[in-house]
């Protein structure tokens, strides 16, 4: 066998077929994705105190509520644009929102007496399935699953001020 054909022989035998598997074996991870922005719905905030949470966000229905400094409840409508929306997906994933709790509050017995600490209730809903997460401002539990908790809320918080701005 000529040195060509050595290797036309080792391409078409292990070459291709693995470059065929890996094709077939990716396809379907990323087909079978959790959470795919081709799914995404809508994007619901809800937050304040546990005994009150006023101030909330649809992206579906477009409505805004919120507490203003005087008391007031204030309704609006806001409308994130797509791009917003998209950051938003990304950032939660990058941040591993996903891969958090679902119940990140403090127990009743374990929180000081009088304290009332701020509440966020963070949904991202997708057409097959929806991830849920609820935090306590002064959650005791893992410290990397509070940070990307609260920082995914922060940046929903900030994405809502930037289109409110505009």
């Amino acid at each position: 066998m000529q040195d060509r054909t050595k290797r036309i022989f080792i391409a078409l035998c292990i070459i291709i077929p693995f470059l065929i598997y890996c094709v077939y074996y990716y396809a379907g991870m990323i087909k079978n994705a959790p959470y795919r922005f081709s799914d995404f719905e809508s994007i619901e905030l809800v937050y304040g105190y546990p005994d009150s949470m006023l101030n909330q966000y649809n992206s579906k229905t477009h409505q805004y509520q919120y507490l203003t400094k005087q008391g007031e409840v204030v309704k609006d409508t806001l409308k994130l644009r797509d791009d917003d929306l998209l950051y938003l997906h990304r950032k939660a994933m990058e941040l591993g929102y996903w891969n958090v709790a679902d119940d990140m509050t403090t127990p009743e017995d374990k929180r000081t007496s009088g304290a009332r600490v701020p509440r966020y209730k963070l949904t991202f809903n997708y057409k097959e399935k929806s991830k849920s997460v609820t935090l306590d401002a002064d959650y005791e539990g893992v410290q990397k699953m509070k940070d990307a908790a609260k920082t995914t809320i922060d940046e929903v918080l900030n994405m809502i001020a930037t289109a409110k701005a505009r």
